[in-house]
C-alpha cells in the first residue's frame, strides 16, 4: 500500500539524464510489482513463456535495466526479505483485494469488457517464488548487483542513501522517506507514456525527487513527527489509519499537537490499534545489513541469451540489440569517468 504522501511530500521532476552517473538503489520488489502489474496483452493476461511460466517481471526487468544502464545510471536492485511481524494485517488485507479483484477480472473477460478486464488483472498480480530468483539471475548474467535485504527492501536502499553508497532509492513508496532515505526517486520503473485507467487519456510519467531534508523543512516537522503522519493516514504496519483524517488534516494536528500520542488524545473515540512507538521504531531503526557487495561488471552477453531466449522464449534478435545498447552505454561511462578522473 504504502503511505499516501502524494498531495503532501514537495518533488521535483527530472529527466534521466539529470540520473546518468549516479548510483540508484532500487526497490526490487516494487519494481517487480509494477512489470507484473503493468505488462500485459490487451485483455490482462501477463506474459508467458511456452511452458506457462509468467514472464512479465523478467521482461520489465530486462528492458528497463538495460535502459538505465545505457543512459550511465548506475543500478543495484535491493529484494525483500522476512516482513516484520507488524504488516501481517496488510498482507492478509492485500490478499484479499487481489482475490476481489480476479473474481471480477474474470466477469469482465465473460462479458466482453476487455479494458475493464485489464484493469482489475493488474490487481491480481502476485509475485510467485520463482519470480524473485529468476530476477536475481538475470541481474547477475547482466552484471548488475542486488542485494539480500533481512527484511523490507526500501528500508535497505534507503540506508544505503543514509551511508552515502548511493545517490537515490528508487520506489513507487513514499514509505522510503519514512525509514530515512535521503532521496527518493519515483517513476524510475514505470516512467513513459502511460493510459490512465478507463480514461482514453495519456499522460507522460517522469521521474521525480524528494530530498529528505527539503521535505522535514518545507513541512516544518521531524522526520519522526513525519513518521506520526504517516500513522494517522494509514501505513503498511496499521493500513486503516484514524478513520475520516487525511495527509492534511494529520500534518496539522502533529503540528499542533507534537506526536500522535498527545494528538489521539484530542480525537475523541479513537482506539489506535498498535502501540505508535513500536511502528515508530520499525521506520527509525529497520533491520538492514552491510554484508553485500556492489560490483559492476560487463554482462555476460551468452548468459543472457540462454536464460531469456532458450529458457524463456524471449526474441533474440530483441536482446542482443539490446545488450548491444547496454554495452556501448556502459563503455561510453567508463570512459566520462576516466576522463573525469584526468582532468579533476
Amino acid at each position: 500500500m504504502g503511505v499516501n504522501f502524494r498531495a503532501l511530500v514537495p518533488k521535483t521532476k527530472i529527466d534521466f539524464n539529470s540520473l546518468s552517473g549516479k548510483f540508484v538503489a532500487i526497490d526490487g520488489y516494487n519494481a517487480l510489482y509494477q512489470f507484473l502489474a503493468i505488462i500485459r496483452q490487451p485483455d490482462g493476461t501477463p506474459l508467458k513463456d511456452r511452458s506457462g511460466r509468467i514472464t512479465s517481471h523478467l521482461s520489465g526487468l530486462f528492458y528497463r535495466t538495460v535502459n538505465l544502464v545505457e543512459k550511465g545510471v548506475k543500478v543495484a536492485y535491493v529484494f525483500d526479505g522476512a516482513p516484520p511481524t507488524l504488516k501481517e494485517v496488510e498482507i492478509k488485507r492485500r490478499a484479499k483485494v487481489k482475490a476481489e479483484a480476479l473474481v471480477k477480472y474474470e466477469k469482465a473477460l465473460e462479458e466482453g469488457k476487455i479494458e475493464q478486464a485489464r484493469s482489475y488483472a493488474q490487481m491480481t498480480s502476485k509475485l510467485k517464488d520463482y519470480m524473485p530468483e529468476d530476477s536475481k539471475r538475470l541481474l547477475t548474467e547482466l552484471g548488475v548487483p542486488w542485494i539480500q535485504a533481512p527484511s523490507e527492501g526500501e528500508a535497505q536502499a534507503a540506508y544505503l542513501t543514509r551511508k552515502g553508497a548511493a545517490d537515490y532509492c528508487a520506489s513507487q513508496d513514499y514509505d522510503s522517506l519514512l525509514f530515512g532515505a535521503t532521496a527518493l526517486v519515483r517513476n524510475v520503473t514505470i516512467s513513459g507514456r502511460r493510459k490512465l485507467p478507463r480514461k482514453n487519456i495519456y499522460v507522460e510519467v517522469v521521474p521525480e525527487v524528494m530530498k529528505l531534508d527539503h521535505v522535514l523543512k518545507s513541512l516544518e516537522i521531524t522526520r519522526e513527527q513525519l513518521i506520526d503522519v504517516a500513522m494517522l493516514i494509514g501505513t503498511d504496519f496499521n493500513p486503516d489509519g484514524v478513520k475520516g483524517i487525511g495527509p492534511k488534516t494529520s500534518l496539522k494536528l502533529i503540528k499542533q499537537h507534537g506526536s500522535i500520542e498527545e494528538a489521539l488524545k484530542e480525537i475523541k473515540g479513537v482506539e489506535f490499534p498498535v502501540e505508535p512507538k513500536r511502528i515508530r521504531q520499525i521506520f527509525l531503526n529497520p533491520k538492514v545489513t552491510d554484508d553485500y557487495k556492489l560490483e559492476w561488471t560487463d554482462p555476460n552477453v551468452d548468459g543472457v541469451v540462454d536464460f531469456l531466449c532458450r529458457e524463456r522464449d524471449f526474441s533474440e534478435d530483441r536482446v542482443r540489440r539490446s545488450l548491444s545498447k547496454m554495452t556501448n552505454g556502459l563503455k561510453e561511462a567508463k570512459s566520462k569517468r576516466t576522463l573525469e578522473s584526468w582532468f579533476g
